[in-house]
């Protein structure tokens, strides 16, 4: 690895020697260095965007704008976290514009596409600056006693082995391909 290129609104606290950060405005993304992949977890949620409108900015328009830009510097490989239930003729608008997102990006022409499609995200989100999701916080409770009950695509997933799942797939695979909650739990 060369050197890895952020994208963010804010600053990440996180520092690496080979770790550049770029704060950006997603509406008018600058020319990006020169990338081989690119990987993709911009999201929020309706409550914090305000409103329908302001969740496709992020959740469709941004994302599609930095898979634009990563291709346009040299990336043919693309890993992308959407959510369980996507899909773009869902009446659930959540799981629509995730779909739509995850349309745009096939037709993109990428020579990989992985999509990571995780059930509830577990992680340490104040560290990062995010709001406490009490509902998460109850799901989190109720789905460790109901564990053994669940299937694995649906039970909570650490958001390490999603990154993780989603580093070995652009790497490893060619064409598009889908990687539900369990099959990144194991790998």
């Amino acid at each position: 690895m060369a050197a890895v290129h952020t994208l963010a609104r804010r600053e990440l606290p996180s520092a690496h020697p080979r770790l550049t950060q770029h704060r950006v405005d997603f509406k008018a993304l600058p020319a990006l260095p020169r990338v081989d992949e690119v990987f993709i977890a911009l999201g929020t949620t309706i409550k914090v965007a305000g409103s329908q409108d302001a969740f496709r900015a992020v959740d469709f328009d941004a994302v599609l704008a930095v898979a634009r830009a990563a291709q346009a510097a040299g990336a043919s490989r693309l890993g992308v976290v959407s959510a369980m239930g996507a899909n773009a003729r869902s009446r659930v608008f959540y799981n629509r514009v995730k779909g739509d997102m995850e349309e745009a990006l096939s037709a993109l022409g990428y020579d990989t596409l992985v999509i990571a499609r995780p059930s509830l995200l577990v992680g340490k989100r104040q560290a990062l600056g995010q709001p406490v999701r009490r509902g998460e916080e109850i799901g989190l409770t109720v789905s460790k006693w109901l564990a053994p009950l669940i299937p694995g695509n649906y039970l909570p997933i650490e958001a390490r082995q999603v990154a993780r799942a989603l580093l070995q797939g652009v790497r490893e695979g060619r064409g598009r391909r889908i990687l539900p909650s369990g099959q990144m739990r194991a790998a």
